[in-house]
C-alpha cells in the first residue's frame, strides 16, 4: 500500500528541485506548484484566531487546518466545534494535533503543518514568531508583533531569517490587503497631494470586553484571560489596536517616526478589573523632514468615536472617510475589493504557491515599535527617540510562565515613572 506520508514528502521533495532550477536562490518547497494541501497550524483559538483559521481556508482552494493550540483547553474546545461545523471538510484536526498548555504553540509548529497562523496575546509574539521562523514554516501573523523593545529586535531579527529562508510572512494590518487603501496610497505617492507636510490617525472608542476572576482562577490565568488591560500581554490600547491607523501614517510616509511626545492617562477606566494600562493618549509624532502627524486612542465610552486617518499635502489632501483627495483630482474611491480579512490569506497563499513569498515582518514590527515609542513617552511624560524604543531594555514579559502568582505592575505614572 502507498504511504500517503511518503507521497507527499516525494512531491515536496519535487517541486524542491523545480523551484530551485528556475530561481538564482531556492525557495521552501512547500506547495511551490500549487498543487498539494496546506496544511494550516493555529495557535491562539479565541475570537480573533477563530475568525483568522475562518478567513484562511474561505481565502483559497487546497487549504485545510490541521492542527491547533491555545492556552485554555475550553478556548481550545469552543473553537475546534464552531471550526468542525463551519468549514466542513477543511477542517482535519485530530485529537492528537489539538494542544493546550504553554509549550503548546511549539507542538503545533513542529507538527506537519506547512503555515502557521498566530493569534494569540502580544506578549507572546515574539518567541512564537521567533520559533515559526526557525522551524522554517510560513506565518501568517496578527499584529501588533510585539509589547517592547526586546520582543520587537527578536521580530526583526527573524524578519532577517525569513528573507534567508524564502518564507512568507503577512501580518494583520489588513488595511495593507484592502483595495482603497491600496488605490489611495498608489496615488499619495505618486504625488497625487503633492508632498506631505502633515497627518492625523485616530482610534477614539468606547470600552471593550472584561472578565470577572473566577475562585479558582490563578493571577495568571485572569490576567491572560484578561489581556487587553495587562502591559506585558496587550502592549496597552495604543500598541494592541492604534496600530492600524500608525501602519497606514508609515506607509503613507514610506518611513517611521523619529521622536514621539505623549500624555495619557487612566481617566474613567479606573478599576482594578482594567488591569494597568491607560484609557486614553494623544501623540504629537515626528517623522523625517520634520513632518507631524497628530495621534490620538481612546476607549472610554459616552465620548465621541472615531477610526480614521487623513494627510495633508501641497497640493491637497487625503481621508480615509469616503477615501476622499481634495485639490486638483477631486477624487473618491468607490470599489471596496474583497474583505481585507479574506485577502490578507490569498495574498500570502498567492505568493507561497508562486515562489515569490511576502515577508511583511519589518514593516508590521516597525509599526508595532511607533504605537510602543508612543506609550513609553505617555507613561513617563518624556520625549522618546526611535533609538531609545529599539534599544529600550525594558523587557515586560512574565517571569515564570505557568498557572500561579504574577503581580500586576504598578499603574504608570508620567513624571514618575523612568524610561527604561
Amino acid at each position: 500500500m502507498t504511504d500517503p506520508q511518503a507521497s507527499r514528502r516525494d512531491f515536496l521533495r519535487t517541486t524542491a528541485t523545480v523551484a530551485g532550477a528556475l530561481s538564482a536562490t531556492a525557495i521552501p518547497a512547500v506547495h511551490a506548484a500549487g498543487s498539494d494541501t496546506i496544511k494550516v497550524g493555529l495557535v491562539g483559538c479565541g475570537g480573533r484566531g477563530t475568525g483568522a483559521a475562518e478567513n484562511c481556508v474561505e481565502s483559497s482552494t487546497g487549504v485545510k487546518i490541521h492542527a491547533m493550540a491555545d492556552l485554555f483547553p475550553d478556548h481550545l474546545d469552543t473553537c475546534r466545534k464552531r471550526l468542525k461545523g463551519a468549514l466542513g471538510d477543511k477542517y482535519d484536526v485530530s485529537d492528537d494535533h489539538a494542544f493546550s498548555g504553554f509549550d503548546a504553540y511549539k507542538k503545533v509548529i513542529d507538527s506537519d503543518v506547512d503555515l502557521v497562523i498566530l493569534a494569540t496575546p502580544p506578549g507572546f509574539r515574539p518567541m512564537m514568531i521567533e520559533y515559526v521562523i526557525e522551524k522554517g514554516k510560513h506565518l501568517f501573523t496578527e499584529k501588533p508583533v510585539g509589547v517592547d523593545g526586546p520582543g520587537i529586535r527578536k521580530v526583526l531579527a527573524a524578519y532577517e531569517k525569513a528573507k534567508e529562508k524564502n518564507l512568507a510572512v503577512v501580518a494583520g494590518t489588513q488595511r495593507r490587503h484592502q483595495a482603497p487603501y491600496i488605490e489611495s496610497m498608489s496615488r499619495i505617492h505618486a504625488g497625487e497631494i503633492g508632498d506631505l507636510v502633515g497627518g492625523r490617525c485616530y482610534w477614539n472608542q468606547g470600552s471593550l470586553w472584561h472578565k470577572d476572576k473566577l475562585a479558582d482562577w490563578s493571577e495568571m490565568e485572569w490576567q491572560v484571560r484578561n489581556w487587553l488591560y495587562f502591559t506585558w500581554l496587550s502592549g496597552d490600547h495604543i500598541v494592541e489596536q492604534h496600530v492600524h491607523n500608525l501602519d497606514v501614517m508609515n506607509w503613507a510616509f514610506q518611513a517611521h517616526p523619529t521622536r514621539a511626545v505623549a500624555l495619557g492617562g487612566r481617566q474613567q477606566r479606573t478599576d482594578a478589573v482594567y488591569g494597568q494600562i491607560f484609557d486614553h493618549f494623544a501623540t504629537d509624532l515626528e517623522y523625517p523632514n520634520g513632518v507631524h502627524v497628530l495621534s490620538m486612542a481612546r476607549q472610554i465610552p459616552g465620548c465621541e468615536n472615531n477610526v480614521s486617518e487623513a494627510l495633508v499635502g501641497t497640493k491637497g489632501t487625503w481621508s480615509s472617510n469616503g477615501y476622499r483627495f481634495t485639490g486638483e483630482s477631486k477624487t473618491r474611491i468607490r470599489e471596496m475589493g474583497k474583505n481585507p480579512y479574506v485577502q490578507e490569506h490569498t495574498d500570502l497563499i498567492d505568493s507561497i504557491r508562486a515562489g515569490k513569498p511576502l515577508n511583511e515582518l519589518k514593516t508590521v514590527a516597525e509599526s508595532t515599535l511607533t504605537a510602543i515609542m508612543c506609550r513609553m513617552s505617555a507613561y513617563t511624560g518624556k520625549a522618546v527617540t526611535w533609538e531609545q524604543a529599539l534599544n529600550s531594555k525594558e523587557d515586560t514579559m512574565a517571569k515564570n510562565l505557568g498557572f500561579g502568582p504574577n503581580p500586576v505592575p504598578k499603574v504608570a505614572i508620567p513624571g514618575v515613572t523612568d524610561l527604561i
